[in-house]
This record gives structure tokens, sequence and C-alpha cells, in this order.
């Protein structure tokens, strides 16, 4: 999380207005909320408060849930199965990938030797000229990238589904959900329907922010979002 700044920063803010109330759990659910908002996707998620702060590191378990750049569909599936979201909501949340940009380390596989076959040929080209060579590397120095979506690059839109059916999927997971049965139909729906995308993204998002929350006594409210309060 490059931009924890903003987090820390915030934090201090609510911690001299009313010290030890609002957890860094809370507070990052609703910092998504907010950036969902001012992105151009839906404005109005209803969020429920009342998450408090573990006292240990659950790094792993967040390694585990999340999906990587050329996984299986079934893989996808698996991985948001546990929190409640279904094919529905995968397809919705993975349309996050409407904003945002991906370093050439993820992409070059499917570019080199030869273009990905699924690949639309004038996209496959753009794509060469972002990422010229098969040696990127794994590293955050590494600035060579491509924008998820070229179109609207800064708008949480149905942009991204329709990109999917042209053959514009940036990630090979993305480009997967357009063929596979299970998830297929969903994208062409969201391509045609931008509020109904909105409308499913809204609810997998909040789903996802109650999957196994801490409340009542357990955990703490961290003062430090960085750091265990002993």
């Amino acid at each position: 999380m490059r931009n924890f700044k903003y987090i820390d920063d915030i934090k201090s803010a609510l911690e001299t207005a009313c010290p030890g109330t609002v957890s860094c759990a809370d507070l990052l659910a609703l910092a998504a909320r907010d950036g969902v908002a001012m992105l151009g996707g839906p404005a109005d998620i209803p969020m429920r408060t009342g998450r408090r702060d573990a006292t240990v590191s659950y790094y792993g378990e967040v390694e585990r849930y999340l999906p990587v750049h050329n996984d299986t569909v079934s893989a996808v599936l698996s991985r948001f199965a546990p929190m409640g979201v279904d094919a529905e909501g995968v397809v919705a949340l993975l349309g996050a990938h409407s904003v945002g940009r991906v370093h050439c380390f993820n992409l070059v596989a499917r570019l080199y030797p030869a273009v990905d076959g699924t690949i639309e040929p004038a996209y496959g080209a753009y794509l060469r000229e972002r990422c010229p060579t098969a040696d990127a590397v794994e590293d955050t120095r590494d600035v060579a990238y491509a924008r998820n979506d070229r179109g609207t690059p800064m708008v949480i839109d149905n942009m991204y589904h329709k990109n999917l059916l042209k053959g514009r999927g940036l990630l090979l997971v993305d480009q997967r959900l357009a063929t596979d049965p299970r998830t297929a139909p969903f994208v062409k729906k969201m391509a045609a329907d931008n509020a109904y995308f909105h409308d499913k993204f809204a609810a997998a998002l909040v789903k996802m922010s109650e999957n196994g929350p801490l409340t009542g006594d357990k955990g703490e409210v961290r003062k430090d979002c960085k750091f265990v309060n002993s």
C-alpha cells in the first residue's frame, strides 16, 4: 500500500477528535467506500462500522484471498467463495480493474514470444509498445506498465467488461472471465448495463468487507494503524 501515508493522516485526525473510537479496520473500509465514489463508482455503498483491529498480522491470510494475474476462473471463484462472494460478485469486484495500471512483469508472458491469441491484435501491438521486452522484472521500481483501461482510466465503470468482450483484457485472469461459462453471462450483462454493474459491485464490496470482522470486546482499536497498541 504505497499511499498508506493518507491512512496515517486520517487516523491521526480521528485520534485527535475521538481517541480510541474508530478502528483502522473501519477506516480502511470507509476509505475504500469513499475512494470508489470519488472514482465515479457507486456513490452510496451501505458500509457498516463496528469492526475492531486484530492484535496480530494476518498477511498470509490476505495472500490466500487475493487473485493473481494468471489465475484460472476456478481459482478466483475458490478464493472469494469463503467470503460469500459468488460468480456474479467476482465479475463485479474484478471490475475494479477498470482503474489503475499493471507492471509489465505481469503481462509479458501474454506478449512474448508471441502475442496471446485471445488478445485483440491492435491491443496486443499497443501492449508490446508499453512492454517492449520480455525481460521485465518483479520490482516496484520497474515503471514499465500499461493502464487497465485506456478509455476511462480513472473511472470505475463497465468499460472493463466491454473491453473483455473485445479481447482487451489486460490480465489473463481478466480475459478468462469472458469465456468461462460460469462468468461469461455476467460479463455480458455488466457490459450492457453500467447501473447493474455498480449495484453488484457495491453489494460484493460490502459482503467482502464483512468477512469475519472482530467486534464487541475482541481485538482492539489501534492508535497507529501500522502497529498494535502494546
